[in-house]
């Protein structure tokens, strides 16, 4: 299951390429490829070096204190050795959203956050395994992989703007090939950034399976991240009420998402389906134990 979870992630991010290349190939120019790609980069490299400082302080969050909270230094040392990893971090984030987060652009730099809503919610094993999956992406270097995503995905969205642009003025070369037909080139930027969206989400919910699975094998307690996983999204079901802005702008960095989503709506999600993930989970205790 790791290893696929492994080649989904290359798969998609192959789509990724793909889908640049092709808009890259229809506009014509490598000029403007080179731009939208760079301007993709500056963006999205910024938010890779100080997106961990950017969001702890959105959230203010603070230092977990060390002597109150023994025991979960107790675990994330524990754990961070078993995984071979550098000690992260520790911070504490006053909300009743009882969730919890990795940040940091590698393992050297990584933080793990928790909220006051998590400490009151789950007991001391449902927490080591929240733990464990979030160490879990620091491990596989989650990071990286979401900000390569989103520059591909973010120079796709310059360059379906372009070709649209394009496709307006009637600047493309009209000749009797499907790419200089202006229709077809306004129908492919509208669906190119969706599909790029959609591809970027896959990538994220194949993060989140894959850090479960690396988190679970760690701590060897698959059931009680299940458990944890259930109490969290049995929380934010409630969540519905709360209107923050926060919530939307760094919803892929929690463990479940801030706010409980059903049908469709998974298909637009960063994470993949509670359900599913405990399902997961159940099967790799079964072939564990």
């Amino acid at each position: 299951m790791m290893i696929w979870n492994q080649i989904k992630t290359i798969l998609l991010l192959g789509a990724l390429s793909g889908l640049l290349l092709f808009l890259g190939s229809l506009i014509g120019g490598a000029a403007g490829l080179q731009i939208a790609f760079i301007l993709a980069l500056v963006m999205n490299g910024i938010t890779y070096f100080y997106s961990d400082k950017i969001v702890l302080k959105m959230y203010g969050a603070k230092p977990l204190d060390r002597e109150r909270y023994s025991t979960i230094y107790r675990d994330v040392e524990a754990l961070t050795q078993s995984m071979q990893l550098p000690m992260p971090k520790l911070w504490l984030v006053d909300s009743p959203m009882a969730n919890a987060f990795a940040t940091g652009r590698d393992p050297q730099h990584a933080s793990v956050a928790v909220t006051t809503g998590i400490l009151q919610l789950l007991d001391e094993r449902e927490l080591r395994g929240v733990l464990a999956h979030e160490l879990g992406h620091v491990k596989n270097r989650d990071t990286l992989i979401t900000t390569i995503a989103a520059t591909m995905a973010t120079a796709i969205g310059y360059l379906a703007h372009m070709l649209q642009y394009a496709a307006f003025w009637g600047s493309m070369q009209q000749d009797d090939r499907r790419k200089g037909n202006p229709i077809f080139m306004l129908l492919v930027a509208m669906l190119m950034p969706i599909a790029a969206t959609l591809v970027q989400l896959a990538i994220s919910r194949s993060r989140e399976y894959l850090a479960d699975e690396t988190g679970a094998r760690c701590c060897k307690d698959p059931l009680s991240l299940a458990r944890a996983l259930e109490k969290l999204d049995g929380q934010a079901r409630y969540a519905r009420r709360q209107d923050d802005p926060r919530y939307a702008a760094t919803e892929s960095l929690f463990i479940v998402h801030p706010i409980h989503q059903d049908g469709l709506m998974n298909l637009f999600s960063t994470h993949p389906p509670v359900y599913r993930r405990v399902a997961k989970l159940r099967t790799l205790a079964d072939e564990l134990f």
